[in-house]
């Protein structure tokens, strides 16, 4: 029988590649379920096109444009709304439920599907980032499978498949290090969000890429990476790797490396995910290593503050990840928007981080809250 999938955030670019996995393993898998947040006319177009038993649009009040556009879909049912995402993962038929909404905002669907014992194709890094270990916890208790997406965790999980209890000494978690890599503090001064979209080797989607460009995403991998593999977080070393031909390595008590290499395409993580312990055949480019110095390099942590931020907030632990998520979040939105300036985003991390009520042993119900509360104070400092 085909894997019945839910997508949570389909039309964004995690979403569109799953749907193109899905689309050549079409006798291996089904959608299931759509969700986007706002985005209608694509969500409409991927339902008339893969005819998922429903969708769900985050946004109420597009509701019933999406209805009209799938009113020629009688057999699609339509929803919407925050409670309608976490009612829909819980649906009998979902196999495995890959969670590629940006944000805080996927935190809730996700706790409800794993509640659901539903298997978790983890793209929505800052679920773990927040809610780390409440998260671990919860698929411990309702024997949940997590299986990263990320092309490092993919990286990572694929370099221990096989290793059994083998001590893990060290991760090396790799990035590109961004376009701002080799730019001085006072070039970064003046750089738009324009110049911090056009990422050097891969094509994301516009949060992530400003993230990758502060380096904030690599320390939100920092945190998904201690939860995921159970390392700490100074045995977890990020280089810089321009070329992001080597995804990441584990670095193994004997002094052993291994490492998972291969051309820039989040589809082989994502397939990797829905099909694991197995490979499927991927129509992709291959990888010449003849074509590619391998480069690597240590991040400069004045430089890109956001990722000295990011470890501050692991070693703090309790609800200070949350707090950075939640300031970074405003502040990354604020920046695509000239609202302010690169170095900025930063600042008011920082001083978010020092405001915020701290909670060193946070429930879910505090997660919300410190989220609301961090927001409010970042969003004052625009």
């Amino acid at each position: 029988m085909k894997k019945q999938i839910a997508i949570l955030g389909s039309t964004g670019s995690i979403g569109t590649q799953a749907l193109q996995v899905i689309e050549e393993h079409s006798d291996l898998f089904e959608v299931y379920c759509l969700t986007a947040n706002n985005r209608v006319e694509l969500l409409a177009q991927q339902a008339h096109r893969f005819h998922p038993a429903a969708v769900v649009i985050a946004n109420e009040a597009r509701y019933d444009e999406l209805c009209q556009l799938l009113a020629d879909e009688p057999d699609i049912k339509v929803y919407a709304g925050a409670k309608a995402l976490d009612d829909i993962v819980e649906a009998g038929p979902i196999d495995m439920v890959l969670a590629a909404m940006v944000g805080f905002a996927g935190l809730s669907p996700t706790v409800h599907a794993i509640r659901a014992h539903k298997k978790i194709c983890l793209a929505n890094k800052e679920t773990l980032v927040v809610a780390g270990e409440l998260i671990c916890q919860l698929a411990m208790e309702n024997h949940v499978p997590i299986l990263p997406v990320d092309s490092e965790h993919s990286a990572i999980f694929q370099s221990l498949v096989g290793e059994g209890d083998n001590a893990v000494e060290k991760i090396l978690l790799t990035c590109s290090g961004g376009p701002f890599r080799l730019m001085d503090p006072a070039q970064l001064d003046k750089v738009t969000a324009a110049d911090a979209l056009r990422h050097p080797t891969w094509d994301m989607g516009a949060k992530i890429t400003i993230d990758s460009a502060s380096l904030m995403n690599k320390g939100f991998e920092v945190i998904e990476a201690k939860w995921l593999f159970g390392v700490p977080a100074e045995r977890i070393q990020v280089l810089i790797h321009p070329q992001s031909i080597v995804h990441s390595a584990v670095q193994f008590c004997d002094g052993s490396v291994k490492a998972q290499l291969g051309v820039p395409d989040m589809r082989l993580p994502i397939q990797y995910a829905f099909s694991y312990p197995d490979r499927l055949p991927l129509s992709a480019d291959r990888l010449n290593l003849f074509a590619h110095p391998l480069e690597f390099f240590e991040p400069d942590l004045q430089k890109f503050r956001c990722l000295a931020l990011a470890f501050e907030a692991i070693a703090r632990g309790g609800n200070m990840p949350c707090i950075l998520n939640a300031a970074n979040e405003v502040v990354n939105e604020a920046f695509r928007h000239d609202r302010c300036s690169f170095p900025q985003m930063a600042d008011i991390i920082e001083q978010t981080m020092q405001k915020a009520t701290f909670d060193a042993s946070p429930s879910l119900d505090t997660y919300f809250r410190t989220d609301a509360e961090a927001r409010a104070i970042a969003a004052s400092m625009l």
